[in-house]
């Protein structure tokens, strides 16, 4: 995303959700048996209707991470791809007759779009607005999984082929109106390479070869233009990656002739990777490698934030490292690798307590600003990666698991409340540090963290196999449950809403002083070393939260939602640990709740047009409506939903490919052999060898 540091202005506290809620400044030429836990966390993105909503409004604050490049010891120096006569020649047919110079209409996909979109619309009229059962059925009727998934595809190629032809090549899309802009001059390739995993995914072949076609002949990153370092890294980079991935390792999966598989040498998703990497690598030449919030590709010169001081965001800082290790994988360049494990290094050298780190840093010491501890925006994703390097390099660096595991008792300690009502599980925040106060606030950003959570205790692997393990403790039986709980809090904030949709943040009323889980079980493994498990499920009794027509429901009086925190964007964390807990527990539950939101997404977030229906003779000049794509809500807790003419492209890279995935078979994609960015782009595990290794050690703890 681009990023202007030079124009961003500093927002006072007051402002600090709106200054959180912009990934982008705008520029002027041209963001148990123990009682379980819960989480709360806050991203912030409480922006002001008449600021966040408004027609000047750039796309907001995803997530917080930043990037890296290759080995230099002289002139930076670029690859580029060099094909054979022959080989060019072929690519220019394919080109010709996939859309190269005909556009989106020569590729032949738009002959059914009326009729899935109608149908699509059709089966959106079955279904009622009533979530009363979506927590409760399924045990007792079979289900058609696949089915339902073909929904999710529906969704998507409606989704992507208004894109297609109304904004084809944009980096920002509008489903209403139907237009779009580039961030940057010529365009970044946002929305095309962020969603191109979901189209390999999804097998859809001929729309892979066509956005294949634009990335080979229009693609480039040598933008004389400041864009932010992590969004660019996870979104593109990453993208471009798991493009690879996929189409060497799932060569079945929407096949097309001209992906080098298996081959070494040129492959076009490596050498553009490679080529942005390099790029991004200048965003590290700070005094402490500690990655500036921008750069500028053409350049390759890192740029400071201008507000906060200079600082980068912690999760921006600490959210890049899977891109470009296995980037360093790959190429066998172990400069990449050398790069960004330098930044945890100097993270970590900080000693902060319980591993918990307040959500900025500056790049020229590496010393922390100010105190905010929250694992919202700029907080998220640092815990997220430590687990999953740990993950992604095949359990052989356990510097990282052991950073995960004080993270999160640290969390458990700190940041664990319960709801006054009904005893949710809260993940709250500390704005003022550890030993202040405590917030029950959650933005959804923070769902993320049971999937995540739930990742970390198995490995990834079914929750009945891990059990079996030696290894398997009483703080591990804390943690499953402390995932189960949490996951129902984040379910809870889309039962809220009169949509169904979650809204941005959420907040909870706590007891005065709030309860914390140490306080309430002494006994807690959070205060003591692994004991044995039982082998017999923890219980926490949450209130619960069905039959959703019950107003009088103790839960309801937990959850406040404030006028400015309304909106939906389409986020992807709860489907994303909806995935998790699945794959993991095999609960089909968590498959319901998703089934649920995915089809208040479909009812509320589609836009509509009419078309007249030609399909009937006998009703000539009959007008239809149809779905022509998913947009964001400026309101989800009004019916009709205030419908915001954005769609993220998250929408595709994330939501719809989790829908997709929790709806799919468990070894399709298999958690045991894979490790998903925070964009969702899915990266292989593998093994360390050579330079391609731990280089640091741990200070010691206090």
């Amino acid at each position: 995303m681009s990023f202007q540091p030079q124009n961003v202005p500093s927002f006072p506290s007051s402002q600090r959700p709106l200054g959180d809620g912009h990934w982008r400044a705008n520029r002027t030429p041209g963001n148990s048996g123990l009682p379980g836990y819960g989480l709360s966390q806050t991203a912030s993105v409480s922006n002001q209707l008449s600021g966040f909503f408004g027609g000047s409004r750039t796309l907001p604050m995803y997530k917080d991470k930043p990037y890296f490049a290759p080995r230099r010891t002289g002139p930076r120096r670029y690859r580029k791809i060099v094909y054979s006569g022959i080989g060019l020649f072929v690519l220019v047919i394919v080109w010709y007759m996939t859309g190269g110079f005909g556009g989106w209409d020569t590729l032949g996909l738009k002959s059914s779009e009326a009729t899935r979109d109608a149908d699509l619309w059709s089966w959106m009229q079955s279904f009622g607005g009533s979530l009363s059962e979506g927590g409760k059925v399924g045990k007792t009727k079979s289900i058609d999984w696949e089915a339902r998934r073909e929904k999710v595809r529906d969704a998507f190629i409606v989704s992507w082929d208004s894109y297609a032809e109304h904004g084809w090549g944009y980096d920002e899309y509008n489903p209403i109106s139907k237009n779009g802009r580039h961030m940057v001059e010529g365009g970044m390739g946002w929305i095309i390479v962020d969603a191109l995993d979901t189209l390999m995914i999804m097998n859809l072949t001929s729309r892979v070869r066509h956005a294949r076609n634009w990335i080979h002949n229009s693609l480039h990153y040598n933008q004389d233009h400041d864009v932010n370092t992590f969004e660019t890294s996870i979104r593109m980079l990453g993208g471009l990656l798991s493009a690879h991935y996929l189409s060497t390792t799932y060569p079945d999966l929407a096949p097309i002739s001209d992906d080098d598989v298996g081959s070494p040498g040129e492959d076009l998703y490596i050498e553009k990777a490679t080529d942005l990497a390099n790029r991004l690598l200048g965003a590290f030449d700070s005094p402490t490698g500690i990655p500036y919030a921008s750069v500028n590709l053409n350049k390759s010169m890192g740029l400071p934030s201008h507000a906060d001081g200079g600082a980068s965001s912690t999760s921006e800082a600490t959210t890049v490292q899977l891109e470009f290790k296995y980037l360093a994988k790959v190429t066998g360049e172990a400069e990449y690798w050398k790069t960004v494990e330098n930044v945890m290094k100097v993270v970590d050298d900080q000693n902060m307590e319980d591993g918990l780190l307040p959500i900025y840093l500056y790049p020229e010491t590496g010393k922390f600003r100010n105190n905010n501890i929250r694992l919202g925006s700029r907080g998220d994703s640092y815990y997220e990666y430590l687990i999953k390097q740990y993950l992604q390099t095949s359990e052989q660096e356990p510097i990282y698991k052991e950073m995960w595991d004080e993270s999160l008792i640290g969390i458990r300690k700190h940041l664990i409340t319960y709801s006054k009502h009904a005893q949710l599980t809260i993940l709250g925040e500390r704005p003022d540090g550890l030993h202040g106060t405590l917030l029950g606030k959650m933005d959804h950003l923070v769902c993320f963290l049971p999937g995540t959570i739930a990742l970390g205790t198995t490995g990834g692997l079914p929750l009945s196999e891990a059990k079996k393990s030696p290894e398997w403790s009483l703080r591990r039986d804390e943690e499953i449950l402390l995932a189960k709980e949490l996951m129902k809090t984040c379910w809870a904030m889309y039962l809220a809403t009169k949509t169904g949709l979650a809204p941005e943040i959420t907040y909870f009323e706590l007891d005065s002083p709030p309860v914390m889980m140490a306080d309430m079980y002494p006994d807690s493994t959070i205060l003591k070393g692994d004991q044995k498990s039982s082998g017999e499920d923890l219980h926490f009794k949450s209130q619960p939260l069905y039959p959703l027509e019950d107003e009088t429901l103790p839960w309801r009086k937990d959850i406040d939602i404030h006028s400015q925190d309304k909106h939906n964007l389409q986020r992807p964390e709860t489907v994303e640990s909806l995935f998790y807990m699945y794959r993991i527990t095999g609960d089909e539950v968590y498959r319901h709740w998703g089934w649920e939101m995915f089809k208040s997404f479909v009812k509320h977030t589609a836009v509509l047009e009419e078309i007249v229906d030609d399909s009937d003779s006998t009703a000539e000049g009959k007008k239809v409506p149809r779905i022509t794509g998913f947009t964001s809500l400026s309101n989800a807790d009004v019916v009709p939903a205030a419908q915001k003419d954005n769609m993220e492209s998250f929408w595709l890279a994330e939501t719809l490919k989790y829908f997709y995935l929790l709806f799919s078979d468990r070894q399709f994609i298999p958690l045991e052999k894979t490790v998903f960015n925070t964009e969702a782009h899915p990266f292989p595990r593998f093994q360390l060898g050579g330079d391609l290794k731990t280089g640091w050690t741990r200070q010691p703890r206090s």
